[in-house]
């Protein structure tokens, strides 16, 4: 197990890097102003949900292929970008979408949490980022190395989970307030496939270090 301290330690960490902005947040924040609160929250459950995948093939050393396998590395990247910015060029052209988030239609959920889990598990970069964090708060001395990774990684992925959730529901709201004002459901689909196509293209020129 690790000790407490490294709990503490990764628990912090982890707050740190979540309030930071970055793609993730983007996603939920496009996610969430422009379907509501509850398409933002599920996207949030699939992001983790893809974490904690992507933790668990660091815990068996699956993630580890990247780096003797440079040609997987890449294939799973422009795979991902190309998903990206297809699911951006989407919601830009997708009048149906728009049409039901403005009328209040229920969609099912089921699409929105797997393209919240696909966003990460077609970045490779996020595999490497968790197999240079978790290593730094694994206790050596107490071994089981694979179960304190996996422990590390489900604390990680719920305590993110946690801080996505609430982004998602102060961003639910202002997309309410826009979607009360003319003209902001056309200007609210191009914002968020603007994201969701910018996502794809950092993804795409991204390098891997």
């Amino acid at each position: 197990m690790p000790t407490l301290t490294n709990i503490f330690l990764l628990f912090i960490a982890t707050i740190l890097i979540c309030i930071v902005p970055g793609p993730d947040m983007l996603y939920i924040l496009a996610r969430s102003t422009s379907q509501g609160r509850s398409a933002g929250v599920v996207s949030c459950v699939g992001i983790a949900s893809g974490g904690v995948i992507q933790t668990t093939a660091v815990a068996l050393g699956l993630s580890g292929l990247f780096l003797v396998v440079p040609f997987a590395y890449d294939v799973i990247k422009y795979a991902g970008a190309v998903y990206l910015v297809y699911l951006g060029i989407r919601t830009i052209l997708s009048r149906k979408e728009l049409l039901a988030a403005s009328t209040g239609q229920k969609k099912g959920f089921a699409p929105v949490f797997f393209q919240g889990m696909a966003t990460t598990l077609l970045n490779p970069k996020i595999a490497f980022f968790y197999l240079a964090f978790l290593p730094q708060f694994v206790n050596q001395s107490q071994g089981h190395v694979p179960v304190q990774l996996l422990i590390l990684g489900l604390i990680f992925n719920i305590t993110s989970l946690a801080i996505d959730t609430s982004i998602a529901v102060l961003a639910s709201f202002l997309g309410l307030w826009l979607k009360g004002h003319a003209g902001a459901q056309k200007l609210i689909s191009w914002l968020t496939g603007g994201v969701f196509v910018g996502l794809g293209i950092r993804l795409a020129f991204s390098q891997r270090q």
